[in-house]
């Protein structure tokens, strides 16, 4: 048996997610396609729109076979990290493929810029080091070193233009895949599916393959026709979107703004660059800012610079309010990354699939997290659940205050079969 492993947020689950998953079994060859899958958080440093156990749902009812949830440290992590936590998973699994979605489509020129981003040459160090100096962003920073790095060296004329695909966001992550997959020498093969139709930033509608980003802010909008959703999603997706709409979803940033204000009032300015993605410079920031905080998305945009982008504080806001610190991933990345595979969903027609993974895995199948006692997991594994679990209850607590519905208990949701 073959099986391709995607990464993925679905966030929410679109047809251009159909048609990687599609595309990836043909291109592949694999009998079978699994995803590592973020859960109630997600790497642009937000909640997902929607709870993980409805956009697992959606993910096996168009035809994964089964679904692993990447943890939150990783998940809500830079590109590297979350490129890094994923891969290394599917790599623990054994899956055998890995196909990413990319604007460019070149796999080549992709592993030439992962071989150059990954070895670091002395000449492209230097390069960045001094347009880092210069003030400006760290990716701003890295593309222009890495173009002029190559217009410097004698490389065919194709080569020369690599840099450029630093400019899209799947490129991007498609490069930290295959530099994480030279980082921890796996043997998967990598694949890469062109994108199609709109850009990943795009919040435009089209007539099809929208954005996920449009897609969310059609949602969020005050009193939506959902009739857009039909040209937007597989149909065997419709029934979630519309039985559970503006009663569980969408979740946005600012439905946190009140948890985060009481983090920030009680978090010491000498203790908030304990956190991940906090550096000093931002943590003086919030400080100095702090009674000027309204929303979690306006001081979001008060502590943005030139040299901090939006996204990074995102993610340094969550991991302050979702108590993920620095220390703690660099001991599960010391520790081999993983300690588990948490599996939130399968299919149930592909059950021999979760027995050949049970075969390869390095990693125990955790299918149950309030089943596990503190003596089953290491002291690392045990903090790398607990923040899970508190992370999720916080989601799950934030829907109930939003919806007035009931509260599911993250130990309480079990493992989702279809």
């Amino acid at each position: 048996m073959k099986i391709v492993g995607l990464i993925a947020e679905y966030n929410p689950f679109h047809d251009g997610h159909l048609y990687h998953l599609q595309a990836s079994l043909e291109k592949t060859g694999a009998d079978a396609a699994v995803v590592v899958m973020s859960g109630n958080y997600v790497q642009r440093g937000a909640p997902a729109v929607m709870a993980k156990r409805f956009r697992t749902k959606m993910a096996l009812a168009c035809g994964v076979a089964v679904v692993f949830e990447l943890p939150v440290c990783y998940a809500t992590g830079s590109a590297e990290l979350f490129a890094l936590g994923a891969v290394s998973l599917l790599d623990g699994l054994g899956a055998d493929y890995i196909c990413f979605g990319s604007e460019c489509g070149d796999l080549q020129a992709l592993q030439q810029l992962a071989a150059i981003l990954c070895e670091e040459p002395e000449e492209y160090r230097q390069f960045l080091k001094s347009y880092v100096k210069e003030g400006i962003s760290f990716p701003a920073a890295r593309q222009r070193a890495v173009t002029t790095y190559l217009n410097g060296i004698k490389q065919q004329a194709r080569t020369t233009g690599c840099a450029s695909l630093l400019n899209e966001p799947n490129n991007i992550l498609a490069v930290e895949y295959l530099k994480a997959l030279k980082k921890i020498k796996s043997s998967i093969t990598p694949y890469t599916v062109r994108r199609i139709s709109s850009a990943h930033h795009d919040d435009k509608l089209r007539p099809s393959y929208s954005s996920a980003s449009a897609i969310r802010q059609a949602l969020k909008q005050e009193n939506p026709s959902r009739s857009f959703l039909k040209s937007q999603v597989p149909a065997a997706c419709m029934e979630i979107f519309e039985d559970y709409y503006h009663r569980q979803y969408p979740v946005c940033s600012d439905d946190f703004s009140l948890l985060l204000k009481y983090k920030l009032l009680n978090t010491t300015s000498d203790d908030l660059p304990l956190y991940q993605d906090v550096s000093v410079e931002l943590a003086n920031r919030m400080t100095n800012m702090l009674g000027d905080y309204r929303t979690f998305t306006q001081f979001a945009s008060l502590l943005t610079t030139r040299q901090l982008t939006r996204t990074r504080v995102n993610r340094a806001l969550l991991h302050l309010l979702l108590d993920v610190k620095k220390t703690d991933v660099e001991h599960y990345l010391a520790d081999g990354k993983h300690y588990y595979a948490r599996m939130p969903g399968f299919r149930t027609d592909q059950n021999h699939v979760v027995s050949e993974l049970a075969k390869r895995t390095r990693l125990p199948l955790l299918t149950c997290p309030g089943k596990h006692d503190s003596g089953s997991l290491t002291k690392n594994a045990c903090q790398m659940l607990t923040t899970d679990v508190r992370a999720a209850n916080l989601y799950h607590s934030v829907v109930t205050d939003k919806y007035q519905t009931p509260y599911i208990n993250e130990f309480s949701q079990g493992l989702l079969k279809l």
